[in-house]
Formats: C-alpha cells, structure tokens, sequence
C-alpha cells in the first residue's frame, strides 16, 4: 500500500472546507505510486485525487502548480490543480504539502494500441507547441548535466563490460551534445510513461505526476515517451506504434533539423538516464518504503538495441 501518510475523515473534511468542491462522501487510499500519498476523494459533487508530498524538493511544488494551471488553461488534458475560495492551490495536510486536483477519466495501458499512440502523440505535439511559452523555469533534473557525476556512483556493483558500456555513453553524449546545435527547449513531462496516461478506451483521460516536471529539450521528453510506448520487451522498436506517435506529434509541432539530427543520440541518452536512476535506487539510495524498484536491466536492454539499431527513419512532417 503506497499510502505513506494515512488521514482521518475528519482531517479530509476540514481541508475540503477551503474550496468550493462539496462534502466529503467517501476517501480512499490508493495503493500506486513511490513517493507520494494518494487518495480517491469523493464528494457530493464531484470525483477528486488529493495527494500528500512525501519526498523531493517541496520548495518546486509551485512550479508544478504553475505548469498545470498553465497547460490546463491551454486546454492540454492534465489535471489543473484546485485552488481553494482565496485562489490557493498548494495548502499543508497532516504536515505535508498538499494538492488537490479534479480526477480525470480512464486507466494506464499496458499495451497501447495504434490510436492510443496517436492520441498520445497528439496531445505531446500540442503541449509542446505551447510549453515553449511556458514562463517557470525549472532546469532538468536528470539530464546530462545529471549523467556526468551520477553515473560514477553505481560503476562498483557493474561488471567490467557494463561499467565500459556507461563510461563509454556518457563520453559519447558529452562530445556530440557539446558540438551539436542548441535544441528547442520548454516545459516538458519529464517521465511520461504509460502509468503516467489516463485512457478511457482510445480516448486519451488525461496526462499526470508531472512531478519530473522541468524546462529543458522537448526532444528529450518525445524519447522517453518512444523507449516506453514503442519498445518491445526486449528493447527493439516497434515501427507501428514508433510511426503512430512521431506522425500524430509532428502534425502539432514538425520537428527541426537539429532535433532531427539529433534524435538518434536522444534516444540513447534517456535510456541511459533510466537504466542509471534505476540503478541508483537498487544500490545508492532505496526508496523511503518498502516498495520493488523498477528492473535497471529492462532499460540496459533497450540502450543496447538503440546503440546497435539505431532510430528508425523519422517520418517526415505532415504526412
């Protein structure tokens, strides 16, 4: 159960009091997530998630409150956060930061479908188109930046041939991303994995947890989203499902020369960037509670593949 902080009806009630969103009927833990308490809450008006910030730096939550509002406003499916009667949204329950935000419709595919890819690669092209306007700034966590002196940590529990494998990325991406053309930048998801979609069939309910928000590469967000969306178990790319995202994204924002140059390298970099946060959590840094860690060696495999694949030809815009 990922409920880390539990609450009393009493508490739920008296934080509903400050928004105009009705009587607390029913709250209910839900047991998903890593980091964070979530819970169904259900007045007599409307369907609710209220969600407790347990770990990471509280003093970013504003620019996750500013992103949502800014992408909801653009009418981007997220959950715009509720503010309360004074035009608040980020209050404290049971001592943590708290937000509350309307509860979006569907569940997380495991296996995405072509219209699901195109939905989801939809609704990525237009974020982005408008992300690049976003005002917040919040540099990229786990970028190469991040890469360079992590990856140090976990070479001692590596075999020789994976610790040659990482030194030998991060060399790679550090001469390439030093020569390359800047890339266009904004407000991205940071960690849009398909457990991070809403679907109520193939219709796309809604994109959460942006809580890796950041501003950064927008190319950077469009590769993680193919190393999960397109990758089959083994890491290979799977042309239907890779075509379906990367045609529906360049109708709403056609992808630069740059980026186009770029992508191959992209694509290895932010499966490095999972295989290495995976690792960091089995032997650097457990998580706070008893939870299974991500398998590191399913993002070893699809780094493997992209190193001795390559990209798939990009599909051209408009087409």
């Amino acid at each position: 159960m990922a409920v880390f902080t539990p609450l009393t009806d009493s508490q739920v009630e008296a934080f509903l009091s400050r928004f105009d969103a009705g009587s607390l009927i029913a709250c209910k833990g839900v047991p998903a997530g890593t980091e964070n308490s979530t819970f169904f809450v259900t007045t007599d008006r409307r369907e609710l998630v209220l969600t407790l910030f347990e770990q990471g730096e509280h003093e970013e939550l504003p620019f996750f409150v500013e992103l949502l509002d800014y992408l909801d406003e653009h009418r981007l499916p997220v959950p715009g956060p509720l503010h309360d009667r004074d035009g608040i949204a980020l209050h404290s329950l049971a001592g943590k930061p708290a937000l509350l935000f309307p509860r979006l419709p569907g569940k997380h595919p495991k296996a995405p479908n072509l219209a699901q890819c195109r939905a989801l690669g939809d609704a990525l092209g237009r974020m982005h188109k408008v992300s690049r306007h976003f005002p917040g700034h919040r540099p990229n966590p786990r970028d190469l930046h991040w890469l360079l002196p992590m990856h140090h940590k976990v070479l001692v529990y590596l075999s020789p041939e994976d610790q040659t494998l990482m030194k030998d990325e991060v060399e790679i991406y550090q001469g390439f991303f030093d020569e390359a053309p800047a890339l266009p930048q904004g407000a991205i998801h940071g960690d849009l994995f398909r457990d991070n979609t809403l679907f109520d069939g193939d219709r796309l309910g809604g994109l959460i947890d942006f809580y890796n928000g950041c501003t950064g590469d927008l190319l950077f967000d469009l590769a993680i989203v193919i190393n999960d969306w397109a990758s089959e178990a083994d890491g290979r790319l799977d042309p239907a499902r890779y075509e379906a995202i990367l045609t529906a994204y360049q109708a709403r924002r056609p992808l630069e020369r740059a980026e186009r140059e770029a992508w191959p390298m992209m694509l290895r970099l932010t499966a490095l960037r999972y295989w290495l946060s995976r690792l960091l959590v089995v032997y650097v840094d457990p998580p706070a509670h008893d939870l299974t860690p991500h398998d590191p060696n399913a993002f070893r495999s699809v780094l493997e593949r992209r190193i001795a694949d390559g990209a798939l030809p990009l599909p051209e815009a408009g087409q």
